[in-house]
């Protein structure tokens, strides 16, 4: 493929595409259809994961690496149909509710219908009431409808999504409602096309996960499927901002960040390190004290314990519809995960269990 193509494209197809937990089948066919363009051994599990297989040029038996990106995002599901026609919602993935009052979504009923968040405007609250964030609780969907004519069409446990569009801004930055994780599918892509022809003697499983943001689902049962010698996953992290912990903080525009902590396997973390520097790459080092917030966390323990590592971009405002990042991040994951596969052979693999 040719070097000036970028897949660009492709993440704005997959932040336009809906896909909360357990419903990712919209995003899963434009990932095939982008994983088919390196590769024609292209899989479906049960649970709707989507598996690419690059093979290697290694003899006889050759090492596994497995880069694995959660298509799925956080949504709302239907609780209750109220007098009036109104929704009440709960939580299918951690969303600020701060940020829902006013959103425009979408509930994915028997027809797909528009609707609004609405909470009780200010002039109706006590003074009690404006020094607190309502709690989703309190919220609720209006789609216009009658009691009678929502419940023909609405169902408790529907899945609503928001209707925000990604935007470009300056520098190369996109916002949009699922750059958690869609970004990460694009680091897949941008990875297997940097590769290229280029000799790598393992074979490199792309695995596009679901329901990440209910349990690392999708990821249990990749890695026992799989069983590869490594397994990344790529995942998002907190660009800073004002008032945010300087720990919890990395710098959109210089690199992605390399996870280093007990979830983390040293070798694989000082090959990623060292495929950054190698590549004349910026990285910033980040520190977790336990299992990530990732599907890093089911690989280390799935089958006979899994060789794991975690990259990701800084992206802000994460869980809300204005989720921010950079496409020059994503690119440079994706050129540092190139060169860390081209290292992965038998002898890297032996030395996994040599601390």
């Amino acid at each position: 493929m040719s070097d000036d193509i970028s897949h660009l494209d492709t993440l704005i197809a997959l932040l336009q595409q809906d896909g909360g937990p357990g419903t990712e089948e919209g995003v899963a066919s434009i990932v095939k259809r982008a994983f088919g363009r390196y590769t024609q051994d292209i899989q479906t599990d049960v649970l709707g994961n989507v598996f690419a297989t690059v093979q290697g040029t290694g003899e006889g038996k050759r090492p596994t690496v497995m880069l694995a990106a959660h298509m799925d995002q956080i949504a709302l599901l239907v609780k209750a149909i109220l007098p009036g026609g109104y929704l009440r919602v709960v939580q299918a993935g951690g969303f600020d509710a701060r940020t829902l009052v006013g959103q425009e979504v979408l509930v994915h009923g028997r027809e797909t219908l528009r609707g609004i968040i609405g909470s009780k405007p200010p002039h109706v609250t006590t003074a009690e009431e404006r020094k607190r964030t309502p709690p989703l609780e309190e919220l609720f969907i209006d789609v216009a409808l009658s009691e009678e004519r929502a419940k023909q069409l609405v169902h408790v446990g529907d899945v609503v999504t928001l209707a925000s569009q990604p935007v470009h801004l300056l520098n190369r930055r996109i916002s949009g409602k699922s750059l958690d994780n869609r970004t990460s599918i694009a680091i897949l892509l941008e990875c297997l096309r940097y590769l290229g022809d280029k000799p790598h003697e393992a074979d490199v499983i792309m695995v596009a996960t679901v329901q990440e943001e209910v349990g690392t689902r999708g990821a249990i049962a990749a890695g026992y499927r799989e069983k590869p010698d490594v397994a990344v996953a790529v995942d998002v992290t907190w660009a800073d901002m004002p008032e945010q912990p300087q720990d919890l903080s990395f710098k959109m525009g210089e690199g992605p960040s390399v996870t280093f902590g007990p979830n983390i396997h040293p070798k694989v973390f000082r090959a990623l390190k060292d495929a950054a520097s190698s590549s004349h790459m910026p990285w910033q080092l980040e520190l977790s004290q336990g299992p990530t917030g990732t599907d890093g966390r089911a690989f280390q323990i799935a089958a006979d314990g899994i060789a794991t590592g975690v990259i990701g971009i800084a992206i802000r405002y994460m869980h809300t519809a204005v989720e921010t990042g950079s496409y020059d991040d994503i690119e440079t994951c994706a050129k540092i995960l190139a060169r860390f596969i081209q290292t992965i052979d038998a002898s890297f693999v032996e030395g996994l269990t040599c601390y």
